[in-house]
């Protein structure tokens, strides 16, 4: 690494949804930029090889993996653990992690898996680490969503785990709509203390993504992509998370949505208060907090 590249040199940052596309073109931009990188993913396997190729493609030892899947409360829990027991600070913590299902199904705690994956586990992760993270100097979350959140005209609190006529991109596009409402919140609740929270939309990103559906969805998952707009490749898709993790440009910035890497306008739902205020206490009751935020 040059001393040009090693912005982020002395930063800690930890990425879910690490071992491929997205997660893993947003480790290595900061690994090369010379932080320390804890890389988030399911598999050990794929996560330990994962660390080694990017320690190897930067030339940055400080790389570790985590292994959580983060639809499993339990899981997340031990992994927050595992994280305090090795650092007492967390200056980037960008959630990532994220899946579409075609089909509905439950989480091991018995949650829609959208909801459970794309949205709870974060909110849960997040507020584990809220204490590391205002340890940070100016510490920054860094939330990914997506434009399909611009398709779901509101969370249906009566029907939060999609149990009528399951639809997976109405679940998906629920999910990526309360990444904002938490985002929102959390920023608003955050006020004054130094933490930012962003969101983050890649744009149109060729990836293994929904890839879990089977080839055939993923292909189809592929052509709709490629009919609707440009696909870009996923380092141009991580410039949006890693531009908000690193960037002195947004210092002090919260509480905002970045398409693309520009400052954008979600939709109209997303800045409905009293619906980011319900699902705030909606997440800690199912997430098993007394409170979150104090």
């Amino acid at each position: 690494m040059h001393d040009t590249e090693m912005t982020m040199s002395g930063k800690i940052c930890l990425v879910t949804g690490a071992t491929s596309g997205i997660g893993a073109a947003t480790a290595r931009a900061l690994a090369r930029m010379g932080a320390t990188v804890i890389l988030v993913g399911r598999n050990r396997n794929r996560c330990a090889a994962t660390v080694e190729d990017i320690k190897r493609a930067t030339g940055n030892p400080c790389l570790e993996c985590l292994v959580a899947d983060l639809s499993v409360q339990d899981e997340i829990r031990r992994l927050a653990q595992r994280f305090r027991d090795n650092f007492r600070r967390l200056d980037v913590l960008i959630n990532n992690a994220g899946a579409r299902f075609f089909s509905r199904s439950l989480s091991a705690d018995g949650f829609e898996m959208s909801f459970a994956l794309n949205h709870l586990g974060h909110f849960i992760l997040t507020n584990l680490l809220l204490k590391e993270l205002l340890t940070s100097n100016h510490g920054r979350i860094i939330n990914v969503s997506s434009s399909s959140h611009r398709s779901c005209a509101g969370i249906d609190f009566d029907d939060l785990q999609s149990e009528r006529d399951y639809d997976g991109k109405k679940a998906y596009a629920q999910s990526k709509l309360a990444n904002l409402l938490f985002t929102y919140e959390l920023s608003r609740q955050l006020d004054g203390t130094g933490l930012t929270v962003n969101a983050a939309d890649p744009g149109n990103v060729l990836t293994n993504f929904s890839r879990n559906n089977g080839w055939l969805s993923w292909l189809k998952h592929i052509l709709g992509s490629l009919s609707s707009s440009r696909l870009v490749g996923p380092q141009q898709g991580a410039s949006t998370s890693v531009y908000l993790a690193s960037s002195p440009d947004v210092e002090g910035v919260t509480g905002k949505y970045f398409s693309c890497g520009q400052l954008a306008e979600s939709s109209p739902p997303s800045h409905d208060r009293q619906a980011a205020k319900r699902l705030w206490d909606v997440s800690v009751e199912l997430a098993g907090f007394r409170t979150a935020v104090d």
